[in-house]
């Protein structure tokens, strides 16, 4: 039987044909460094190139490649949490297959590990590779997440962490479907150490998130991890009646104390209409998002559906 390995590395993947050759070239000799048995558990999230044959390859020359071959694409969220489902080792790291997180801080972190850490997270010193508009987006969504969610969730990190098996068994026991998958990690708690990198430049192909999916993704976050919207909404509910109270006052007494008997104009009429709807119709568009993800909950269906497990010593 194989030896257990203490390392796991986990790596969605999304059509990295390109990218596949200079991860491995990078990551392999600084795995075999640490000297501590390992495998690089590697997610195939419906690629439509030839990922799935090169990894199948790639695999050939090193037994230590788990390939976790899912139906469809189901979200780097969901296919992260599938790799992470499959890992075995001691130690868990999920790792972007771009190099964006430089694989060389799993020297460190598994030092912090040796001492005692259950969760080493790498946080970014600098953004300097993102756009400005990306950094400012990006700085606003964790301002407010933090300002209005019960736990606090680290800026300028991603899913770049090592995780002991304590926490990775602590995340199987969370079923939502929903996920945000770094609110989840907060979440989830545990000693916490971090460790600081500078975030280079992608090597290879270009990023799979626009803005239309990053808008989605903090959505996801916000209505994951805080019931907030819901509440603001009663609140600018008792503002927009007690104003609406205060006005009628007013007409009240212009009309039995001045005696004035003026009858409001169209535009004033229609400009308390249509703001008084607008903020209906947005008030019932929140309740909307909570009330689909309610409905993705409440089917139960699988996360992801797993085609095949390619392992050296077995396929499943």
């Amino acid at each position: 039987m194989a030896e257990k390995p203490v390392l796991s590395v986990v790596i969605p993947m999304m059509d990295e044909e390109e990218g596949i050759p200079v991860l491995f070239d990078r990551l392999i000799p600084i795995l075999k460094n640490t000297r501590r048995s390992f495998e690089v558990v590697c997610v195939n999230d419906g690629s439509r190139d030839e990922t799935l044959a090169v990894l199948r390859e790639h695999q050939a020359r090193h037994p230590f490649i788990v390939i976790v071959d899912l139906s469809r694409n189901f979200g780097k969220e969901a296919a992260l949490t599938a790799g992470l489902m499959q890992s075995i080792g001691d130690a868990v790291i999920p790792l972007d297959a771009d190099l964006q997180d430089p694989p060389e801080i799993i020297v460190e972190m598994l030092d912090k590990w040796d001492k005692g850490a259950e969760v080493v997270l790498a946080v970014r010193a600098k953004r300097e590779t993102d756009t400005a508009l990306k950094r400012a987006t990006a700085n606003a969504f964790y301002s407010i997440i933090n300002s209005i969610s019960e736990i606090t969730i680290p800026p300028n990190a991603g899913d770049f962490r090592l995780m002991d098996r304590a926490v990775i068994e602590a995340l199987k026991q969370l079923p939502e479907r929903s996920r945000f998958n770094k609110g989840i990690f907060a979440w989830l708690g545990f000693k916490t150490v971090t460790v600081e990198y500078e975030r280079p430049s992608r090597e290879v192909g270009t990023t799979k998130w626009n803005y239309r999916k990053l808008w989605n993704f903090a959505l996801d976050g916000i209505t994951s991890f805080s019931s907030a919207p819901l509440r603001i909404w009663s609140y600018i509910g008792v503002m927009i009646a007690g104003c609406a109270l205060l006005f009628g006052f007013v007409v009240i007494f212009k009309v039995l104390i001045l005696g004035h008997r003026d009858v409001p104009g169209y535009a004033s009429l229609m400009t308390v209409l249509l703001f008084s709807n607008g903020i209906v119709l947005i008030g019932l568009g929140v309740i909307g998002e909570y009330l689909s993800r309610i409905f993705i909950e409440t089917k139960k269906r699988p996360l992801v559906i797993i085609r095949k497990v390619h392992r050296v010593d077995q396929d499943v």
